[in-house]
Formats: structure tokens, C-alpha cells, sequence
């Protein structure tokens, strides 16, 4: 390995004193690939096996809650004690070379779609009409009432339970990406006037304190509890950085072991309002003070911009998603000295597909995530 790549294989300690072998994460990526009941597929352990092989800690696909959570096909299910089999293949598949294996637990909100839940239904903090996830069209969200809320918070609880019971090494609770915890922290989303709209950032620390009295009550010492979150959104009023201070200044008084940041560029910076132009990563570091490490996470496609981002913004923790995706040897070729020859653009034309599972060859071809691609030069 070229010398000035170490830094990238240095350790990381959690809050937890978990220790990770080296600062790589494998992003929670949307695979469609799970059975249509959301238990686990062969082709998705093979998938994730292969992407969690070399990274330091492995986060899977966003796993639904509750099936009226379900926001994507072929999503992976952690709602049932039925889907605990598959679970147990999947921790032991991720774990295999040394990764922690982490859950991504999930609820749609408003982006569930209506032909994955129960008789059709979507609920969210207030009613919104909105384009569906796979593009098939709008469809309505009603509001999510007070026992249904309650009744998602025990969810989001007895899911962390099965994820102990399944062997992994922790959760991660989903709170970014206009999906339901992200919803009720949303001023464009959560138009309440009960105790659920007037304090936003209620539901978000209730699903936290849930998950980690679950953990205190089922799991060994060391297990891994994390969140994401998106730090502002395009909707007017949506999430703006000010209202992210507040929420991650929220989450650093409680036992989590890290926090990730939802961007599509690391170098990201703030749009609008008192922090204006400024790197929304700076800002975060500015308000985490060391309490918990950061993952980072966007557009790294080459051994360059993985180090750039490590040591131009000092994050703890650099997740790969698309990248991971085009070529899932990106770590191991840095560490033999063999970073020349990544795949950082994708080809429609390779004969093993990327190594990707057919449902999400079948959705890179309809590009379903933006990426640099050999057929555009």
C-alpha cells in the first residue's frame, strides 16, 4: 500500500469502546433484492458479503419496521419474528471477514408504497400528496394517529430486539431521507397541532430512547446503536441547518455511537439561512465536539477523494455507496497498492454486471442512482 493511504486504515474506537479496523463503511443501499415477504434472498447474501468483505463497519439495506413502513420492492423486512432465518444468514454473511454488521431499521412514511402495504394505506405526520418512490405515479399519505405513532415506536424497538436475536452487531436508525423519522422532524412534513407537531423533534427521541432501552434490556455490552439523518431538504419550509443543530445537539446527549450524514457530495455546503455557504460537514463537526464519530458520505469514486475527505474535513468515518457498488474490491485494491485500477464509472456493456444482484443492475441501467458512466463520454 502507498504509504500516504494509511490514514485510511487506521482504526476507529465507538463510544461503545467497539473498536473498527479501518475508517471504510459500507453505505445502507437500497438492493431490491430481498424475497417479496421481505424475508432474505440467496443473491442478497451474496451481494452484501461481497460489499461488507473489506470495510470496517457494514450497514444494510433500510429494513422496514412495521409492513405498512414498506417504501421499496424487494425491501428487507425486520418486522416479523418470521423473518429472523434469513436475518441470521445475512449477520453471518456480513460479519464473515471481520466487518460489523449493522441493521438499518426503516418506515417509509409517506414514501411507503401503496402496493407493498396493507390494503394499500400510507400514513405520515400530516396529509401530503407525492411523487412515488419508483416513479409509478402520486399517491396520498393520511395522518399517522397517536396509537399508530406509539405503536411504531415499539416497533422500531422489537426490531432491535430481532436484530440482537439475529447475531448482528448493532442498528442503525434511519432519520434521513424524507422517510417517516425524518418526516415528523420536517416542518414541509409535520403540520400537527397535537404534541407530536409542536415539539418535531419528539418521535426522533422517542424511536432513539426505544431502540437503546431495548439494547440495554437484550444485547451484550458493545452493541452499536447509530443514526442518519439528511441535514436540509428543498421543500419550503423543509429542514434547514438550523433545525439540524438543534436535533444533533438532541442526539449528542444520548448513548448512540455515531452519527451519519446523508449527502450526495462530502463537500456539500449549506444552502440558505444563518450558515449559508458553509461546509454543512464543518458545521456538523462544529455541533458533534467530539462527543460521537461522523460518518461522511458522497461522491467518492477514487483512493484520491477518499483520502481528501478524510483529511480535508477530519471525518472519523467515510461511507461508500455508489462506489461500492461499481467495484465492491475499492478497499482491498488501496491496500495492495492497486488503486489504478478501480472501476470508478459504470458500463452497461460489462459481462458480470458490476457483480450486482439482477434487480439493481436492471435499476443502474434505468439510473436509478446517478453515476459517472462509461457510455456518456
Amino acid at each position: 500500500m502507498d504509504e500516504k493511504f494509511e490514514p485510511l486504515f487506521e482504526k476507529v474506537t465507538l463510544p461503545n469502546k467497539v473498536e473498527l479496523r479501518n475508517r471504510f463503511v459500507l453505505a445502507p443501499l437500497t438492493h431490491v433484492s430481498s424475497h417479496d415477504d421481505g424475508t432474505i434472498s440467496d443473491v442478497e447474501i451474496n451481494y452484501m458479503e461481497q460489499r461488507s468483505k473489506d470495510v470496517g463497519l457494514a450497514i444494510s439495506a433500510a429494513s422496514n419496521v412495521t409492513d405498512l413502513g414498506k417504501a421499496f420492492p424487494g425491501q428487507p423486512s425486520v418486522a416479523h419474528d418470521s423473518d429472523l432465518d434469513g436475518l441470521k444468514r445475512l449477520a453471518k454473511a456480513m460479519k464473515k471477514n471481520g466487518a460489523k454488521a449493522i441493521v438499518q431499521i426503516h418506515h417509509g412514511g409517506a414514501q411507503s408504497l401503496p402496493y407493498l402495504t396493507p390494503n394499500g394505506d400510507v400514513a405520515a405526520p400530516s396529509p401530503v400528496t407525492l411523487q412515488s418512490f419508483d416513479e409509478k405515479g402520486e399517491h396520498d399519505a393520511r395522518t399517522i394517529t397517536h396509537d399508530e405513532i406509539e405503536q411504531t415506536i415499539a416497533a422500531f424497538g422489537e426490531s432491535t430486539r430481532r436484530v440482537i436475536e439475529a447475531g448482528f452487531d448493532g442498528v442503525e436508525i434511519h432519520g434521513a431521507n424524507h422517510y417517516l423519522i425524518h418526516q415528523f422532524v420536517s416542518p414541509y412534513y409535520n403540520r400537527r397541532d397535537d404534541e407530536w407537531g409542536e415539539n418535531r423533534l419528539k418521535f426522533p427521541m422517542k424511536v432513539v430512547d426505544e431502540v437503546v432501552d431495548t439494547v440495554k434490556a437484550y444485547a451484550a455490552e458493545g452493541f452499536i446503536v447509530g443514526y442518519r439523518f439528511s441535514p436540509e431538504e428543498a421543500e419550503t419550509p423543509g429542514i434547514s441547518m438550523e433545525i439540524t443543530e438543534e436535533l444533533v445537539k438532541n442526539l449528542i446527549e444520548k448513548p448512540l455511537d455515531y452519527l451519519h450524514v446523508s449527502l450526495m457530495d462530502i463537500h456539500a455546503k449549506t444552502r440558505e439561512g444563518k450558515y449559508q455557504g458553509e461546509e454543512r460537514i464543518q458545521l456538523l463537526h462544529q455541533w458533534i465536539d467530539g462527543r460521537m464519530p461522523l460518518i461522511g458520505i458522497g461522491s467518492i469514486f477514487t483512493a484520491e477523494q477518499a483520502l481528501e475527505a478524510i483529511e480535508s474535513n477530519n471525518i472519523e468515518l467515510l461511507a461508500l455507496g455508489r462506489e461500492i457498488l461499481l467495484d465492491h474490491h475499492f478497499v482491498n485494491k488501496i491496500q495492495n497498492g492497486k488503486e489504478e485500477e478501480i472501476m470508478s464509472e459504470f458500463d452497461p456493456d460489462r459481462e458480470d454486471h458490476h457483480d450486482l444482484p439482477p434487480d439493481l443492475w436492471e435499476q443502474f441501467n434505468d439510473g436509478f442512482y446517478p453515476l459517472p458512466r462509461t457510455d456518456e463520454k
